[in-house]
């Protein structure tokens, strides 16, 4: 590595990576990009953010640094081209939580879990593209009360899937493509358990997320 390399100061102190007055930084700026963007989650697409995908690639010992000031691990899929970051764990020491978590209601967990087990039943496909009216129909196990209320706290779920976990991409009409990283953010441990619990709740003790 020479010494301007991830924008090491050269001697006299200039900063080559610098990108405005007194900036001290030295990630290049589409290098600080892809920090931001993971940062901000839920995960970085390297089909849908090919410029900072390859930033990720080339500059990724600095930013797993950068990421691990802040007590946060940086996990790659190299196959399907995404990563995430997530909370360092060890025993070590007591960890402290830099990443806002959402509360997920019991819908979208129960739908993680359906999407989880359509993409690992393809049989490693490039692609899994279902059908909104598919997905419904294997979440009728988890019904409780009217359909009326069932049907939108489905659609509620639905768009958690698309918006805010970014886990579904438009294919053609109403059909959807799974992203790969549905297989990380539940666990298979977490998946076992939670599946256990939710088909032996009664009806009556499920909440549907209103």
């Amino acid at each position: 590595m020479n010494a301007t390399e991830h924008g090491q100061a050269e001697p006299g102190g200039r900063n080559e990576a610098a990108l405005w007055r007194n900036d001290t930084g030295t990630l290049h700026e589409t290098s600080r990009r892809t920090l931001l963007h993971l940062l901000k989650g839920p995960y970085l697409s390297g089909t849908t953010h090919s410029n900072l995908w390859t930033a990720l690639l080339a500059d990724e010992a600095a930013i797993r640094s950068r990421l691990h000031d802040l007590f946060l691990e940086l996990v790659i899929d190299r196959d399907d081209e995404f990563a995430f970051v997530q909370k360092v764990h060890t025993d070590e020491l007591d960890v402290p939580t830099a990443l806002r978590n959402e509360p997920l209601t019991f819908l979208d967990t129960a739908m993680l879990l359906t999407l989880r087990q359509i993409l690992l039943a393809s049989g490693g496909e490039q692609r899994v593209i279902v059908g909104k009216d598919e997905v419904y129909e294997q979440m009728q196990v988890y019904r409780n009360g009217d359909e009326v209320t069932f049907e939108r706290n489905l659609n509620s779920a639905w768009g958690h899937m698309k918006d805010r976990y970014r886990i579904l991409h438009k294919a053609a009409d109403d059909r959807v493509e799974i992203s790969p990283v549905v297989k990380f953010l539940i666990d298979a441990d977490r998946v076992r358990e939670l599946t256990a619990i939710y088909r032996n709740l009664e009806p009556s003790e499920q909440d549907t997320g209103e």
